[in-house]
């Protein structure tokens, strides 16, 4: 299932701030808002989706396939991973905190 890109509507930290229930009840309506300081986007107010289990379901059996056929090649995580490097610093590698 592909992304759905929609417009979210900019709304200032002030405003969201002194405003906040009543966008909550549009968020919660399907909206979405940018909130901004000063200009430039900081976060985003998005209404909450509940995880598709069947979904989430589907995306494990296809990484257990996956693994299977590496498997069947031989190739495994430890040969995966560099000297001293551990599953936890492969698996966050390129993420900025």
């Amino acid at each position: 299932m592909k992304p759905t890109l929609v417009a979210a509507e900019p709304v200032s930290a002030y405003d969201a701030k002194t405003h906040l229930p009543r966008l909550l009840e549009r968020a919660a309506k399907g909206e979405r808002f940018v909130i901004t300081r000063h200009g430039r986007p900081v976060a985003q107010l998005i209404p909450f989706e509940d995880a598709d289990a069947a979904a989430i379901g589907r995306a494990l059996e296809r990484v257990e396939k996956i693994r299977a056929q590496l498997a069947r090649q031989g190739v495994t995580l430890a040969g995966a991973l560099a000297q001293g490097e551990t599953v936890r610093e492969l698996a966050h590698a390129g993420h900025r905190y």
